[in-house]
């Protein structure tokens, strides 16, 4: 059903049945955000909206996955107001409220996505923005120079020195002299976006183009050249022609600006008109600057001279293919569950293990960022951000969709073939959460320097990984974005090949959120109760490591966990449902209490034999799902998993005001009120402690 094949255009686009499809995308900011997080955000977002209106599609949501440095100490004797933890908060906090700005300006809700905290990303943070758009099948519009002869229009915002040559300062890796390249992070103007979307769709309608191409990394020169060698011809421009912001430019500073706000049009013979007027109704300045010629040639004029001319398809499709050495990094101390030595495991207070870890910024509640997002404009947004994956209703074409943004990249820096798969396993266990069939993935690969050995290694492993994963599920990549070079003076960010996955849900019924819905109900864990620590929040958080493999993720009986979970909500039996993933079991218990609406404890009962109960509460071993049932439909649904042979395990039932769990002759209990201010206000509480360090003017 991928009506555009990966990589062809600016976005992937897939069949949702009834005539109706799905553009989406998801692209990288991490440079300009590094050294201007407010702005490099907000054009990250500008840009891959772009992107998805560029198909002919309306942009309906976006999603984000993002990576920052620290921005609380690691243990109660640091520093709070260590000068490195107050450059992660500044990043952190500006590179929401860019996002925020833009998304609530333009008026497409922000619905979800994931952050991550981690010593790899000081001085580097990660902004991915995931966008996606709904359109007809007729509507799909290329960014293709087509027809000999057709006149070639510049619509948008005036070309300014804003995002000079950004696209290389985002190939080189960031130093201490980074923040002397500002002046190549663009500067974005919302409001002017949403009319040159509305003059574009409206333009698409009306049937009047030929091919359409947003002006992103390097501008006029990679929209030129890369419409034209799509369509095996040639393009001229006049530069002189180009509505300029500032006197003097230069050909070089023209062609290669990246001021934000800009579409390349190449319209049909005789529509000229219509596209003057339908860009004067909506404000946005067109002037047509060329045309489509047959020679295969990039010929660019100012002011009667030849400033460059080279064929299109070199530049767009012929660069160099390198074969790049690979070499395994130095492993971390490897271990299993087993070779942790019992008695520092008795050393841990579970009790206190299991607060520590829900106020871990990672794990914690991300409710200060998504509060600052508008995610009910348009109407459409039918889950609250915070369960396992957003869901969107989109009005006019009667479907229900699901879409996630997964990536643990601790398991990718400890083995990034297996951290590959299991991005894919997650993303699509967060969709069967929700109630979603998976249909198809994004991907942004997020990696440091290809030229040297260990980062070209880990880039090769997580790609063939994902790739696996996706041929398991049948989930086709249908694009994506690589930022490499995610390196600053301190080190390599850890890899992150993010995934942004999309489902359908067949009926409004089958939506399904991670929250307990009423107590007496019976807890299942569908799957195993695993013994895998390495790599998890639990050792990381508690003791300050980053160290084991990762749990080990076995395709085919994740697929078997996710297919029974999903026959049972279409069947009508599942009242929640909760992936398990970082902090495993315990933390995964704790936020299915927490609806905001209503806290709901839990009684737990869990059968040890051998494994040690740290063990027990915190492995993330993977295909693991929490569900909740009705006692009336426990029979049916206990029949259900057995026949299909999907491994589960009653925990427990809802209720009381506590967390209680009993694992062989150990209890522990939590009163779900203070697991719940730990969870809901930690990031608040980091924030704020920063701004009320700063003194008032």
């Amino acid at each position: 059903n991928v009506l555009v094949k990966a990589g062809e255009e600016n976005a992937g686009v897939v069949d949702i049945g009834d005539g109706w499809a799905i553009a989406f995308k998801m692209e990288s900011h991490n440079h300009p955000s590094a050294i201007e997080p407010f702005q490099g955000a907000a054009t990250g977002v500008g840009g891959i909206i772009r992107d998805i209106f560029t198909m002919g599609a309306r942009p309906e949501f976006c999603l984000n996955s993002l990576r920052f440095g620290p921005i609380t100490p690691a243990n109660s004797k640091s520093e709070i107001r260590n000068p490195r933890l107050a450059s992660n908060r500044r990043l952190f906090t500006g590179v929401v409220s860019g996002i925020a700005h833009y998304g609530n300006c333009i008026g497409i809700p922000t619905i979800g996505g994931e952050i991550y905290f981690d010593e790899s990303f000081e001085g580097n943070p990660l902004v991915n923005v995931f966008c996606l758009g709904v359109l007809r099948h007729e509507q799909l519009a290329r960014g293709s120079a087509r027809g000999v002869g057709n006149p070639v229009f510049y619509v948008g915002a005036e070309t300014g020195r804003d995002g000079l040559a950004g696209a290389a300062f985002a190939s080189r890796e960031l130093t201490e002299q980074s923040r002397e390249d500002r002046p190549a992070v663009q500067v974005g103007d919302p409001f002017k976006e949403k009319l040159l979307l509305e003059a574009c769709l409206e333009l698409i309608a009306h049937n009047a183009i030929a091919g359409i191409q947003d002006m992103g990394a390097a501008g006029l020169t990679c929209s030129t050249c890369e419409t034209a060698s799509r369509a095996g011809n040639g393009i001229e421009i006049d530069l002189a022609k180009v509505p300029k912001r500032e006197p003097g430019m230069t050909p070089y500073e023209i062609l290669l600006s990246e001021s934000q706000e800009r579409m390349l049009i190449i319209a049909k013979r005789g529509k000229e008109n219509l596209v003057r007027e339908i860009f004067e109704k909506w404000d946005v300045p067109c002037v047509q600057i060329g045309r489509v010629t047959a020679d295969g040639m990039m010929r660019v004029r100012d002011n009667g001279t030849t400033a460059a001319e080279i064929p299109a398809k070199l530049l767009a499709e012929q660069a160099p293919l390198y074969s790049r050495k690979t070499k395994p990094p130095v492993a971390a101390s490897l271990w299993d569950a087993s070779s942790l030595a019992k008695r520092r495991l008795q050393m841990i207070d579970n009790h206190e293990a299991l607060r520590h870890l829900l106020r871990d910024p990672t794990i914690a509640s991300k409710n200060w960022v998504y509060r600052q997002y508008d995610h009910t404009v348009r109407a459409g947004t039918l889950v609250k951000p915070g369960s396992d994956a957003a869901v969107f209703f989109v009005r006019y074409a009667n479907k229900i969709l699901a879409a996630t943004t997964d990536c643990n990249s601790l398991y990718c820096a400890l083995d990034p073939r297996e951290g590959g798969k299991i991005a894919v396993a997650e993303a699509a266990r967060n969709l069967t959460c929700s109630g979603a069939m998976p249909l198809a993935v994004t991907d942004c690969l997020n990696f440091g320097n290809p030229y040297k050995p260990e980062n070209f290694w880990q880039l090769r492993e997580a790609v063939e990984g994902v790739a696996e994963a996706c041929h398991a599920f049948g989930t086709p990549v249908t694009g994506g974005n690589v930022s490499l070079y995610n390196e600053n003076p301190a080190g390599v960010v850890d890899p992150t090949p993010t995934i942004g996955m999309v489902g359908l849900i067949d009926d409004e019924k089958h939506i399904t959120t991670q929250w307990f819905k009423e107590a007496g109900d019976l807890i299942i864990l569908v799957g195993e109760i695993g013994n895998e620590l390495g790599g998890s929040r639990f050792v990381k958080v508690c003791h300050g490591r980053k160290i084991g493999p990762p749990p080990h993720v076995d395709l085919p009986r994740e697929i078997k966990v996710q297919n029974g979970v999903r026959d049972l909500i279409r069947e009508g039996l599942v009242k929640s449902a909760h992936d398990c993933s970082e902090g495993g079991l315990a933390v995964a218990l704790a936020e299915c209490c927490f609806d905001p609406d209503r806290l709901l404890g839990a009684e737990i009962i869990l059968n040890a034999g051998d494994t040690h109960a740290t063990t027990m509460l915190f492995n993330e071993s993977q295909s693991r799902i929490i569900i909740s049932v009705a006692t009336e439909n426990a029979e049916k649904t206990i029949s259900m998993l057995r026949e299909r042979g999907v491994p589960f395990h009653q925990l427990g039932e809802v209720g009381g005001d506590e967390l209680h769990i009993r694992i062989n002759q150990e209890t522990f209990r939590w009163q779900i009120a203070d697991l719940y201010d730990d969870w809901w206000n930690a990031i608040r509480r980091a924030v704020e402690e920063e701004t009320e360090r700063i003194p008032s003017l």
